[in-house]
């Protein structure tokens, strides 16, 4: 739970953090105690760690809800997550990859993910529509799905947020709390599925690509930069595509400059 235990353990099993895996692993244990206060965790909630490493917030969980999911891709951390956990019999350990593995259902996210898992696991999230996710992410990526309209940090992933879960950004960790130190500071995180979602999109599949492209454009005009979009996915001819593009809502204006829910009529007017 603390420097010294992780440092004693990455020397037990011989363990070099893999900076590709982004193995920061967290030493500051008075922030589990937070994340689960935030997630409003009760004994009868069963939870998801995605990225359990040595198990630390893991254990911490098991004695606070019915059951802990503690997903791990490392083997050889899983070893060590698995001889952690051995004597509670409500932790399940899963090696592998979170958003690909079986996994048992569950209705709450607490975790300190990786950051390479970042953007994928908040999308994986939103689809799987838990109860609420707490999570502590870096910062710079924080920033992205709280974004305001316009700025540098606006792109797909505010609007999915937005489409999705209510998000707020709460307290900031620094990064002496992990070890080894990452490059950044991050801040705990809470997503909560709307009551009633903001706007509405028929089609989410289309939605979500259509968004995702339009910010590979960011500056472009909107008609311009859905042509070819609409063009590859509804296996249109280039005058099709272009018609198409040029009679959309909001065609003349860029991406960066729409509202969230802009993007929803853009999408339904295109499927409809």
């Amino acid at each position: 739970m603390s420097l010294e235990e992780t440092k004693q353990l990455l020397r037990t099993y011989r363990i070099s953090p893999n900076k590709l895996l982004g193995q920061n692993f967290m030493v500051e244990p008075a922030l589990y105690e937070k994340l689960c206060t935030y997630a409003s965790l009760a004994s009868s909630d069963v939870v998801l760690d995605a990225g359990a490493g040595f198990g630390f917030l893991s254990c911490f969980l098991a004695a606070k809800c019915r059951r802990v999911v503690a997903v791990e891709k490392d083997p050889q951390v899983a070893l060590v997550l698995r001889e952690q956990v051995k004597d509670m019999g409500n932790v399940i350990v899963v090696e592998g990859n979170v958003l690909k593995a079986p996994l048992p259902s569950f209705n709450k996210a607490i975790a300190i993910p990786p950051y390479y898992l970042s953007s994928n696991l908040a999308t994986w999230l939103f689809e799987r529509k838990v109860d609420c996710a707490v999570m502590i992410l870096q910062q710079e990526f924080a920033n992205r799905l709280v974004a305001n309209v316009g700025s540098e940090d606006y792109g797909w992933l505010t609007v999915l947020t937005c489409l999705n879960a209510e998000s707020e950004l709460l307290d900031a960790v620094p990064k002496d709390m992990f070890y080894p130190q990452p490059e950044v500071d991050s801040v705990i995180i809470a997503l909560k599925p709307w009551s009633k979602r903001p706007f509405q999109v028929e089609d989410e599949r289309f939605f979500k690509q259509m968004v995702k492209w339009l910010f590979t454009q960011r500056n472009k005009k909107l008609g311009k930069a859905l042509a070819p979009f609409l063009r590859s996915t509804l296996k249109l001819s280039k005058q099709d595509a272009e018609k198409l593009a040029d009679a959309s809502p909001f065609h003349d204006r860029r991406p960066r400059e729409l509202q969230p829910q802009n993007f929803g009529v853009i999408a339904d007017a295109i499927t409809h």
